[in-house]
Protein backbone atom coordinates (compact mmCIF):
# COMPACT_ATOMS: atom_id res chain seq x y z
CA UNK A 1 0.00 0.00 0.00
CA UNK A 2 2.85 2.38 0.81
CA UNK A 3 4.40 1.83 -2.61
CA UNK A 4 1.12 2.68 -4.35
CA UNK A 5 0.96 5.93 -2.39
CA UNK A 6 4.51 6.80 -3.39
CA UNK A 7 3.76 6.15 -7.06
CA UNK A 8 0.51 8.12 -6.87
CA UNK A 9 2.26 10.97 -5.09
CA UNK A 10 5.04 11.17 -7.65
CA UNK A 11 2.54 11.08 -10.51
CA UNK A 12 0.45 13.79 -8.86
CA UNK A 13 3.43 16.09 -8.34
CA UNK A 14 4.46 15.55 -11.95
CA UNK A 15 0.95 16.26 -13.20
CA UNK A 16 0.71 19.32 -10.96
CA UNK A 17 3.95 20.66 -12.41
CA UNK A 18 2.81 20.08 -15.98
CA UNK A 19 -0.50 21.81 -15.32
CA UNK A 20 1.20 24.71 -13.55
CA UNK A 21 3.60 25.39 -16.43
CA UNK A 22 0.95 24.80 -19.08
CA UNK A 23 2.77 21.96 -20.84
CA UNK A 24 1.43 22.14 -24.38
CA UNK A 25 0.99 18.39 -25.11
CA UNK A 26 -1.11 18.03 -21.95
CA UNK A 27 -3.13 21.16 -22.72
CA UNK A 28 -3.75 19.96 -26.28
CA UNK A 29 -4.85 16.54 -25.05
CA UNK A 30 -7.19 18.05 -22.47
CA UNK A 31 -8.72 20.37 -25.02
CA UNK A 32 -9.24 17.69 -27.67
CA UNK A 33 -10.98 15.38 -25.17
CA UNK A 34 -13.12 18.21 -23.83
CA UNK A 35 -14.20 19.41 -27.27
CA UNK A 36 -15.12 15.91 -28.45
CA UNK A 37 -17.21 15.17 -25.38
CA UNK A 38 -18.83 18.60 -25.36
CA UNK A 39 -20.09 18.10 -28.89
CA UNK A 40 -21.67 14.84 -27.79
CA UNK A 41 -23.17 16.40 -24.65
CA UNK A 42 -24.81 19.18 -26.65
CA UNK A 43 -26.17 16.73 -29.22
CA UNK A 44 -27.62 14.30 -26.67
CA UNK A 45 -29.58 16.16 -23.96
CA UNK A 46 -30.97 12.94 -22.48
CA UNK A 47 -27.51 11.54 -21.81
CA UNK A 48 -26.40 14.93 -20.53
CA UNK A 49 -29.33 15.02 -18.11
CA UNK A 50 -28.39 11.62 -16.72
CA UNK A 51 -24.79 12.74 -16.27
CA UNK A 52 -25.96 15.87 -14.46
CA UNK A 53 -28.12 13.79 -12.14
CA UNK A 54 -25.20 11.54 -11.27
CA UNK A 55 -22.70 14.38 -10.96
CA UNK A 56 -24.82 16.95 -9.14
CA UNK A 57 -26.75 14.62 -6.82
CA UNK A 58 -25.73 10.95 -6.62
CA UNK A 59 -21.97 11.51 -6.63
CA UNK A 60 -21.92 15.12 -5.47
CA UNK A 61 -19.23 15.92 -2.86
CA UNK A 62 -21.89 16.76 -0.29
CA UNK A 63 -23.49 13.35 -0.83
CA UNK A 64 -20.10 11.75 -0.28
CA UNK A 65 -19.46 13.83 2.84
CA UNK A 66 -22.86 12.83 4.19
CA UNK A 67 -21.92 9.16 3.76
CA UNK A 68 -18.65 9.80 5.59
CA UNK A 69 -20.55 11.59 8.37
CA UNK A 70 -22.89 8.61 8.78
CA UNK A 71 -19.87 6.33 9.04
CA UNK A 72 -18.32 8.58 11.68
CA UNK A 73 -21.52 8.56 13.76
CA UNK A 74 -21.84 4.78 13.54
CA UNK A 75 -18.20 4.27 14.50
CA UNK A 76 -18.59 6.63 17.44
CA UNK A 77 -21.71 4.77 18.54
CA UNK A 78 -19.76 1.49 18.36
CA UNK A 79 -17.08 3.11 20.56
CA UNK A 80 -14.56 3.10 17.73
CA UNK A 81 -13.66 6.64 18.70
CA UNK A 82 -10.15 6.75 17.24
CA UNK A 83 -11.29 5.35 13.90
CA UNK A 84 -14.22 7.78 13.82
CA UNK A 85 -11.89 10.71 14.40
CA UNK A 86 -9.52 9.39 11.74
CA UNK A 87 -12.27 9.22 9.10
CA UNK A 88 -13.57 12.67 10.02
CA UNK A 89 -10.10 14.19 10.15
CA UNK A 90 -9.02 12.70 6.84
CA UNK A 91 -12.16 13.99 5.14
CA UNK A 92 -11.59 17.49 6.49
CA UNK A 93 -7.90 17.50 5.56
CA UNK A 94 -8.79 16.37 2.04
CA UNK A 95 -11.24 19.26 1.64
CA UNK A 96 -8.67 21.78 2.85
CA UNK A 97 -5.96 20.33 0.63
CA UNK A 98 -8.23 20.33 -2.39
CA UNK A 99 -9.39 23.92 -1.94
CA UNK A 100 -5.89 25.12 -1.16
CA UNK A 101 -4.50 23.61 -4.35
CA UNK A 102 -7.37 25.00 -6.39
CA UNK A 103 -6.53 28.48 -5.15
CA UNK A 104 -2.79 27.97 -5.58
CA UNK A 105 -2.93 26.59 -9.12
CA UNK A 106 -5.81 28.81 -10.23
CA UNK A 107 -6.51 26.81 -13.36
CA UNK A 108 -9.45 27.96 -15.47
CA UNK A 109 -12.24 25.54 -16.23
CA UNK A 110 -13.30 24.81 -19.80
CA UNK A 111 -15.38 27.67 -21.24
CA UNK A 112 -18.14 27.08 -23.78
CA UNK A 113 -20.52 29.33 -25.74
CA UNK A 114 -23.22 26.69 -25.11
CA UNK A 115 -22.46 25.15 -21.68
CA UNK A 116 -24.50 22.19 -20.45
CA UNK A 117 -23.50 22.61 -16.78
CA UNK A 118 -21.62 25.03 -14.54
CA UNK A 119 -19.26 24.84 -11.58
CA UNK A 120 -17.54 27.15 -9.12
CA UNK A 121 -13.93 27.53 -7.99
CA UNK A 122 -10.81 26.71 -9.97
CA UNK A 123 -10.38 23.49 -11.92
CA UNK A 124 -7.35 21.59 -10.60
CA UNK A 125 -7.73 19.15 -8.92
CA UNK A 126 -11.31 17.97 -9.42
CA UNK A 127 -13.14 18.17 -6.11
CA UNK A 128 -15.75 15.63 -7.20
CA UNK A 129 -13.11 13.07 -8.19
CA UNK A 130 -11.00 13.62 -5.09
CA UNK A 131 -13.93 13.56 -2.65
CA UNK A 132 -15.34 10.37 -4.15
CA UNK A 133 -11.93 8.71 -3.97
CA UNK A 134 -11.38 9.72 -0.35
CA UNK A 135 -14.87 8.82 0.83
CA UNK A 136 -15.14 5.50 -1.00
CA UNK A 137 -11.61 4.56 -0.02
CA UNK A 138 -12.20 5.32 3.65
CA UNK A 139 -15.53 3.50 3.74
CA UNK A 140 -14.06 0.38 2.12
CA UNK A 141 -11.17 0.49 4.59
CA UNK A 142 -13.55 0.70 7.56
CA UNK A 143 -15.66 -2.15 6.22
CA UNK A 144 -12.56 -4.25 5.58
CA UNK A 145 -11.44 -3.76 9.18
CA UNK A 146 -14.67 -5.15 10.60
CA UNK A 147 -16.86 -7.09 8.20
CA UNK A 148 -15.05 -8.07 5.02
CA UNK A 149 -14.44 -11.71 5.93
CA UNK A 150 -18.04 -12.37 6.95
CA UNK A 151 -20.00 -10.18 4.55
CA UNK A 152 -20.96 -11.63 1.19
CA UNK A 153 -21.89 -8.24 -0.19
CA UNK A 154 -18.30 -6.97 0.08
CA UNK A 155 -17.50 -7.48 -3.60
CA UNK A 156 -20.70 -5.72 -4.63
CA UNK A 157 -19.92 -2.70 -2.47
CA UNK A 158 -16.32 -2.60 -3.63
CA UNK A 159 -17.51 -2.65 -7.24
CA UNK A 160 -19.99 0.14 -6.51
CA UNK A 161 -17.20 2.22 -4.99
CA UNK A 162 -14.99 1.77 -8.05
CA UNK A 163 -17.88 2.64 -10.37
CA UNK A 164 -18.61 5.75 -8.30
CA UNK A 165 -15.02 6.98 -8.36
CA UNK A 166 -14.55 6.38 -12.07
CA UNK A 167 -18.08 7.43 -12.94
CA UNK A 168 -18.00 10.81 -11.26
CA UNK A 169 -14.74 11.60 -13.04
CA UNK A 170 -16.33 10.77 -16.36
CA UNK A 171 -19.37 12.97 -15.67
CA UNK A 172 -17.21 15.99 -14.86
CA UNK A 173 -15.34 15.72 -18.15
CA UNK A 174 -18.48 14.90 -20.16
CA UNK A 175 -20.34 17.90 -18.75
CA UNK A 176 -17.48 20.18 -19.73
CA UNK A 177 -16.70 21.51 -16.26
CA UNK A 178 -13.29 19.83 -15.89
CA UNK A 179 -10.31 18.93 -18.00
CA UNK A 180 -9.32 15.26 -18.02
CA UNK A 181 -6.11 16.02 -16.12
CA UNK A 182 -8.14 17.70 -13.35
CA UNK A 183 -9.96 14.44 -12.77
CA UNK A 184 -6.80 12.34 -12.84
CA UNK A 185 -5.23 14.75 -10.37
CA UNK A 186 -8.22 14.37 -8.05
CA UNK A 187 -8.00 10.60 -8.18
CA UNK A 188 -4.26 10.55 -7.47
CA UNK A 189 -4.38 13.02 -4.61
CA UNK A 190 -7.46 11.37 -3.11
CA UNK A 191 -5.74 7.99 -3.10
CA UNK A 192 -2.69 9.50 -1.42
CA UNK A 193 -4.95 10.85 1.33
CA UNK A 194 -6.57 7.45 1.87
CA UNK A 195 -3.26 5.58 2.06
CA UNK A 196 -1.77 8.21 4.37
CA UNK A 197 -4.79 7.85 6.67
CA UNK A 198 -4.54 4.05 6.75
CA UNK A 199 -0.79 3.98 7.41
CA UNK A 200 -0.83 6.65 10.11
CA UNK A 201 -3.80 4.95 11.80
CA UNK A 202 -1.94 1.65 11.89
CA UNK A 203 1.13 3.35 13.35
CA UNK A 204 -1.00 5.08 15.96
CA UNK A 205 -2.71 1.83 16.94
CA UNK A 206 0.61 0.05 17.35
CA UNK A 207 1.93 2.90 19.48
CA UNK A 208 -1.13 2.73 21.73
CA UNK A 209 -0.80 -1.05 22.17
CA UNK A 210 2.81 -0.64 23.29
Amino acid sequence: MRSSAVVSGVLFVLLLALVAVGWSPLISFDRSVAEELHRDAVARPGVTGLNRLLSDWVWDPWTMRALAAVAVVLLWWRRERLLALWVAGTSLVAVGLQQGLKSLVGRDRPAWPDPVDSARFAAFPSGHAMTATVTCGLLLWVLALHWRAEWRGWSVLASAAVVSVLGVGWTRIYLGVHWASDVVGGWLLGWCCVVAAVLTYRRRRMAVKR
